[in-house]
């Protein structure tokens, strides 16, 4: 008999930002997103989140607990926030995913932030 829970991992789109209209360079800025909660199974987990130059991809992650029992939610939206440290001059871009289109390709809101000294 196996009683190990079953779960996997998804990625749910963002709805909204919070973000900074600016940064300061060597200052750390919290930065909160708005991501709805599909049912009661899924549970978040931590952020997707790439680094490429300047630019950010974010994502939120959960896991979801593969249950007979779950709940739908509709309108449930959470929160989801991380620190983000400012290290170099320039403009930040992030990139924060809010799913796919219809042909399947990732959508983005897409932010740029300016670094004052």
């Amino acid at each position: 008999d196996d009683d190990s829970v079953s779960f996997s991992f998804e990625i749910l789109p963002i709805e909204s930002v919070d973000i900074p209209d600016e940064f300061m360079l060597g200052e750390t800025y919290p930065i909160t997103v708005t991501y709805e909660r599909p049912s009661s199974c899924h549970i978040f987990r931590d952020f997707y989140y790439a680094k490429e130059n300047n630019e950010r991809t974010v994502a939120v992650v959960n896991t979801v607990i593969e249950e007979n029992n779950c709940e739908d939610l509709t309108d449930t939206m959470l929160t989801a926030t991380f620190n983000f440290q400012v290290t170099s001059n320039g403009s930040y871009i992030f990139k924060f995913w809010q799913g796919k289109d219809d042909n399947d390709e990732d959508i983005y809101l897409e932010i740029e932030v300016p670094v004052t000294n």
